[in-house]
């Protein structure tokens, strides 16, 4: 438990992304956040649309306050500029390629503000006695990717399918002991010109989910070749001087609502037939894949110098779905156009809880708040965790006396083990505290992780976690990844003795680990190191595809039962399937 604040006098700030995908909440007691929680990890549902109760009850308990103390919810939209897009209707109609959706688009949009009201009136009710304040979408994308970072000047590129009207902006963010805090815009881009609506309309047209599964079209990409529709998607995402537009005769004017496709007909004739979900993956698909993935890096590289450009600044940060395409931020970061890209560890919505607290507190007082510097592990723990020694039935669980060694030891024996230790993470990557790892070296193991522990298509690929003063052996990256924000060119070491963690375009999306950020990690890693010679892990998320990071104990052992996990390390406990001792298993 932290410590709790003097309530009496508490300025309460709750920050949320609610209503709609990724559902999640943040909380800052007097300037300082106390912690975040997405609520799929909670209620079980993967984007979860909910409102987050569970993460709310969670934060308020652990500071001891009451929903009647909170004094400012900050809502992670300005519903009043979705009107906007209202003024863009008369051009719309006069242009032939968009006026049968001009109408439909416009009052689309009045639907979503009627929506929003209606979304602050429940949060009224919620929150009699605080303060209703909305805030810029993209505004609290770049203040969460700022303030994450610990940096004290930084050009920010938030690049995402939609805001209010907004999909991608240019800050300038710098905060200095004897200056005021600043974030300035310096550009934005606005709907339909919408490069995280070309790619989920892409990812959707192969035949996966739109705003969940666009990892799984980056991974296919390394599989195609991008010339065959290079021609085709150049003239679909086009770069302008500014940034970049679409071609509506191919990727359709943005109506909001399911009813209206986003690929045109012209588009699936140049390309393909829409795939069907859980269809054979054919070459076709995986060129498709490459082309979209090959644009999307050219648009952000292009977008990335115009923010040093127009900023002056040597550090980049990446907010925004789009900044989670790893790929393209590994392009960035190889560019030399920058000493340094940062991407927080929840770039997408769920993140903007974050950013949408800070942004009320700094215009409340002027100040930026605290403890959002480089920080991931902000959830729920449960330290305290006592398990039976049969904890479900055909499980079993002992308390371990050296996790560390008995933990490194299974995996060096070729076991993949799930991880539940600590506070729950930010963000969708494995960090540590919710994972799956695995040996590098172990024969299989990517076969044996995608089709019975993860249950997701084979070509995708599992990222490593390296300690950071080794990683120049393992990867070409010139700084921290601690994020697995990062895809780095992979060395002739990794190539030829970990062919595990090296995908088809010779990158690996790597996480780097010291002791200081992930003591138990950190030392799994040495003790593993020392039995192989490679401090280097397979490292992915808690969860199967299709379902949420488990982020509560009972989420953890339904994994462990359902799916391949040999073993889960939980809270210093070990559970197996079956009720054989641990000296049967080390085979003492």
């Amino acid at each position: 438990m932290r410590a709790q604040p003097d309530s009496r006098h508490a300025d309460v700030v709750l920050g949320l992304c609610a209503y709609t995908h990724d559902s999640a909440a943040a909380l800052l007691v007097n300037g300082h956040l106390i912690g975040f929680a997405e609520e799929e990890r909670l209620d079980g549902v993967k984007h979860s649309k909910a409102y987050p109760a569970n993460a709310v009850a969670w934060l308020l308990a652990e500071a001891g306050l009451t929903a009647d103390q909170v004094t400012t919810v900050a809502y992670n939209f300005d519903g009043r500029r979705y009107l906007s897009a209202l003024g863009q209707l008369p051009a719309h109609l006069a242009a032939s390629v968009t006026r049968a959706r001009a109408v439909p688009r416009a009052r689309s949009f009045l639907t979503v503000r009627r929506r929003y009201q209606a979304r602050i009136r429940d949060l009224s009710r919620r929150f009699p006695h605080a303060r209703l304040r909305p805030i810029q979408h993209h505004r609290a994308h770049a203040l969460y990717a700022f303030l994450a970072a610990g940096v004290d000047d930084a050009a920010v590129l938030i690049v995402d399918s939609l805001g209010e009207l907004q999909t991608t902006t240019i800050w300038h963010a710098a905060q200095h002991d004897t200056r005021p805090f600043r974030l300035a815009l310096h550009d934005a881009v606005d709907d339909p010109s919408s490069l995280g609506y070309a790619y989920g309309a892409v990812t959707e047209h192969l035949g996966w989910r739109r705003g969940d599964e666009e990892g799984t079209v980056m991974a296919l990409a390394a599989l195609g070749n991008p010339e065959r529709f290079h021609d085709l998607m150049s003239r679909a995402i086009r770069l302008t001087q500014s940034g970049f537009t679409l071609d509506p005769t191919l990727l359709p004017l943005r109506v909001l609502s399911s009813r209206y496709g986003r690929i045109t007909p012209a588009f699936a004739a140049a390309t393909c037939p829409p795939r069907l979900p859980g269809a054979p993956v054919e070459l076709v698909h995986a060129d498709l894949a490459a082309a979209l993935q090959d644009r999307t890096e050219q648009v952000m590289l292009h977008l990335a110098r115009r923010a040093t450009r127009l900023t002056g600044s040597g550090l980049l940060c990446l907010g925004g779905g789009v900044a989670m395409n790893c790929v393209a931020a590994g392009l960035i970061t190889r560019a030399g156009i920058v000493d340094e890209v940062h991407v927080p560890p929840a770039p997408g919505d769920s993140g903007t809880a974050i950013g949408a607290a800070a942004a009320a507190w700094l215009d409340t007082t002027g100040r930026p708040p605290t403890g959002m510097e480089q920080r991931c592990y902000l959830g729920p723990a449960y330290p305290k965790l006592t398990l039976h020694t049969e904890p479900r039935p055909g499980l079993a669980a002992e308390r371990l006396d050296d996790p560390v060694h008995h933990l490194a030891q299974r995996l060096a024996s070729g076991a993949i083990v799930g991880v539940f230790a600590g506070p729950l993470e930010a963000g969708p990557r494995a960090l540590g505290n919710r994972s799956i790892l695995a040996s590098p070296l172990s024969p299989g193991v990517v076969d044996r992780l995608n089709a019975t522990v993860k249950f997701r298509e084979p070509f995708r690929p599992f990222a490593p976690v390296i300690l950071a003063d080794k990683a120049a052996d393992y990867v070409q990256l010139r700084q921290p990844s601690p994020y697995m924000s990062i895809a780095a060119p992979v060395t002739d070491l990794t190539r030829t003795r970990l062919p595990a963690i090296v995908h088809a375009n010779g990158t690996a999306r790597v996480q780097t680990v010291t002791h200081a950020q992930h003591p138990l990690l950190a030392d799994v890693l040495t003790a593993f190191g020392a039995i192989t010679g490679h401090p280097v892990l397979i490292n992915t998320s808690l969860n199967v595809k299709g379902k949420p990071i488990c982020g509560t104990p009972d989420m953890a052992l339904a994994c462990l039962t359902a799916t391949g996990l040999d073993a889960l390390l939980m809270e210093g406990w070990w559970v197996t399937k079956g009720s054989v001792k641990l000296t049967a298993d080390l085979g003492c």
